[in-house]
Parts: structure tokens; C-alpha cells; sequence
């Protein structure tokens, strides 16, 4: 059977999008940001951010990527599985992500990105983890930083599982 520890309780969680989100606002004041979730581990996340966002012109655009499958540690092999729809020429780019782990996903949609030529890319996450950091990746803005562990809920999965959890779980299996 698995076990869940709790990491982060919903108050907490909401506590820490909304310090982000009025972070992020302060930053892009008077500019057209558009937000790209991570899929599918971010919708989640991005749905409460954008609500506490307050800035007048905001797009929002999706991407996929795996490097994990049914595993808990990451295959290394980048597959993008959907790419943006939206112009992103010129314009300030937040890719919104639910956990930066390894960081090797994100440089690959970073760089990816940079190919459209926007304005600046920057990385927002839920979770912030360096336990398996094989990058420089420089996270913008971080609701939470956690050492180690599996988590799930809150949009993290296991294996496609435990996304509907309200709350942020360290699983152990």
C-alpha cells in the first residue's frame, strides 16, 4: 500500500500562489504576458495562479512534454507531445510548471521556446525541487522548495494517479 506525507496543506498552497501571483503582477506590469502550462502536471496550478494575476492582458497557451512514463525517476528522453498554438514573437513568456526536478524537461522547452522569439522566458513552479538537479536552471519564481522525495497531488502524478489530490503528498511506495 502506499503512504502519503503531507508537504503542503491547501492553505498553504493557496497562501503561496497568491505571494507568486503578486510577485509575478509587480514584474509584468504594463506588459502582455503569456502563460504556458506544462502539461499535464500544471493545469492545476495555473488555473489558481492566473485568478490572482492582475494584469490587464494575459494569454494563456499549453505544452507537453514526458520524460518520466510510469516511472518515479526520469527516462532522460525528452518527448514533446504538443507543441504551443499562440505567437509568441516578441512577447514575455512564463512557462508555468507543476515540479522542477532533473530540470532537463524544462531546458529542453526552454530552448525550444527561444526558437519562436519571444521577448524573455522565464520559469515559474509549484515545486521546486534539487535533489536530482542535473541543470543550471534558474526557476523565476517558486511557491515551494522541497529537498527530496516522490510527490504527488495538486496536479503531480504517479503513474497518471493522485492528480486530484487537494494537497501536496510525499509518496512512498
Amino acid at each position: 500500500m502506499p503512504e502519503f506525507i503531507p508537504i503542503l496543506k491547501k492553505d498553504e498552497i493557496q497562501r503561496q500562489v497568491s505571494r507568486v501571483a503578486e510577485s509575478i503582477s509587480t514584474d509584468y506590469q504594463g506588459n502582455e504576458l503569456v502563460l504556458i502550462g506544462v502539461l499535464k502536471g500544471a493545469f492545476l496550478f495555473l488555473a489558481d495562479l492566473v485568478r490572482q494575476i492582475k494584469l490587464e492582458k494575459i494569454k494563456i497557451d499549453f505544452i507537453q512534454a514526458s520524460s518520466y512514463g510510469a516511472d518515479t525517476v526520469s527516462s532522460e528522453k525528452i518527448v514533446l507531445k504538443k507543441d504551443i498554438d499562440i505567437d509568441i514573437r516578441g512577447k514575455d513568456v512564463l512557462l508555468v510548471e507543476d515540479i522542477v526536478d532533473t530540470g532537463l524537461t524544462l531546458t529542453h522547452l526552454i530552448r525550444h521556446l527561444q526558437g519562436f522569439g519571444p521577448n524573455s522566458v522565464k520559469v515559474c513552479a509549484m515545486v521546486d525541487k534539487s535533489e536530482r538537479r542535473k541543470t543550471a536552471i534558474k526557476v523565476d519564481y517558486a511557491c515551494t522548495t522541497v529537498k527530496n522525495g516522490f510527490l504527488v497531488g495538486y496536479g503531480l502524478d504517479y503513474a497518471e494517479d493522485y492528480r486530484n489530490l487537494p494537497e501536496i503528498y510525499h509518496l512512498k511506495l
